[in-house]
């Protein structure tokens, strides 16, 4: 499931960039992960995360299984959603947000390089996209997306058992 996931991301990742997860730096910034943005978590309902204040719909599930929405304070372009909030297992899926970095670090503008080093375990799925299993906790994994010359315009964080994207 996680490399046919993660697949899928990558043509997402076109159209998708950027939103949020939750530990925190000293800085005192919420980071991307290990269980999600800030206060909005994976595996939350979208009934809950709606709740939270953080977020805003935008586009509804219609006939498949996940609706898309933005963070309030990170809104994306028109083609673009934040995160995936999923009917069966609520938060899905999370994009990073510009300036927002996993608890190693790791953020849009990272090299692979960066990556690897933070990220030994690091694995390639069959499309071609970089991820690896979210140190701290085992039920998620990041997407990294680097664009030529190694630089990341992207990252997500995912739910192993997701039915957004396959």
């Amino acid at each position: 499931m996680r490399k046919s996931l993660v697949a899928v991301l990558a043509g997402t990742a076109l159209l998708i960039t950027g939103t949020p997860a939750l530990a925190q730096t000293t800085t005192g910034r919420p980071t991307l992960g290990p269980y999600g943005y800030g206060t909005i978590k994976l595996g939350m309902s979208a009934k809950k995360a709606k709740a939270t204040g953080k977020i805003v719909l935008k586009r509804a599930a219609g006939t498949g299984s996940c609706s898309g929405w933005d963070f309030t304070a990170h809104p994306t372009e028109k083609n673009s959603v934040g995160l995936y909030i999923s009917k069966k297992v609520g938060v899905a899926v999370i994009f990073a947000p510009k300036g927002v970095k996993t608890p190693l670090g790791i953020g849009i503008g990272s090299t692979m390089k960066q990556v690897r080093k933070a990220y030994p375990r690091l694995k390639m799925s069959p499309g071609g996209i970089p991820y690896v299993s979210v140190p701290g906790n085992s039920a998620a994994f990041y997407s990294f997306f680097p664009e030529t010359g190694g630089k990341l315009s992207g990252l997500a964080i995912n739910i192993d058992y997701q039915d957004c994207v396959s």
